[in-house]
């Protein structure tokens, strides 16, 4: 059933594509580009693995740079758009799976994964935990997990109280203790907190190097940013690149990338 509601979401709902590339979306992406570049370095024979690669933006991105990517995409309409985007100079395998199963990949098997989409619509922790378990099994001693996160913070301020839909909320019990979120495959996002994803983490060989306001405060200028002169946006970027690493930024934004090392 989850599965079927997601597929339903990004074949006839979600443009991720377009989100991406919007002044906004962009924001979050050149972010994680930045700490991705910065942890691969120029060593291109290292070897990625996307999980959650969607249509590519990210996969075609690192491909297009010289590196190795394996990209992982459940939905089939996501798969077959990264699929036309791939040049004949690109080493890049696209293949269709879930990130909860790996099998087909051997231990130790990548210097970075990256799993930036497959937390979002995963529900409880059993799962969340089984895509990291099969995140840390295939990452090769010392390589580098990114995984990406939506913030409950972030909903509540600008989706239940920007949208005026608290009240609805409240009056359908969807909000824990402290106004967390109650995440269900019918509202499509997983919404956490730090606590949360801490215990994503508890339990495997992984120590937190850094973690990430991916795209700070980007969504609460999305009505300004698309009047934004060049030179205004290169200075919103500039100045989110310089604070997106401070810990009180973490709540407020939409999405956070934990940058984590296994040990």
């Amino acid at each position: 059933m989850e599965n079927d509601i997601l597929v339903n979401f990004y074949e006839n709902h979600c443009d991720e594509e377009e989100r991406l590339l919007s002044r906004e979306g962009n924001v979050e992406f050149v972010t994680t580009m930045k700490y991705i570049k910065e942890y691969l370095g120029d060593n291109k024979d290292a070897k990625i693995l996307e999980l959650g690669a969607a249509t590519g933006r990210y996969s075609i991105a690192l491909a297009d740079m010289g590196y190795q990517v394996t990209a992982v995409e459940l939905v089939e309409h996501n798969l077959k758009v990264l699929k036309s985007k791939i040049k004949p100079e690109h080493r890049i395998v696209a293949e269709q799976g879930n990130a909860m199963d790996l099998s087909r990949y051997e231990d130790e098997s990548f210097d970075m994964t990256l799993v930036l989409g497959p937390m979002y619509h995963l529900y409880n922790l059993e799962d969340k935990k089984k895509v990291m378990e099969e995140a840390v099994r295939v990452t090769k001693k010392g390589g580098v997990i990114m995984v990406a996160y939506c913030m409950n913070e972030a909903v509540m301020i600008h989706y239940m109280f920007g949208k005026k839909l608290i009240t609805g909320y409240m009056e359908n019990d969807m909000f824990e203790e402290g106004f967390k979120c109650k995440s269900k495959p019918e509202e499509i996002i997983d919404i956490v907190r730090i606590e949360d994803i801490n215990q994503v983490n508890e339990g495997f060989p992984v120590k937190r190097d850094k973690i990430i306001a991916t795209d700070g405060a980007a969504r609460y200028l999305r009505h300004e940013m698309p009047e934004f002169t060049e030179e205004e946006y290169r200075l919103f970027i500039e100045y989110h690149l310089a604070t997106c690493e401070r810990y009180e930024l973490l709540g407020a934004s939409d999405h956070v990338l934990d940058i984590l090392r296994k040990e």
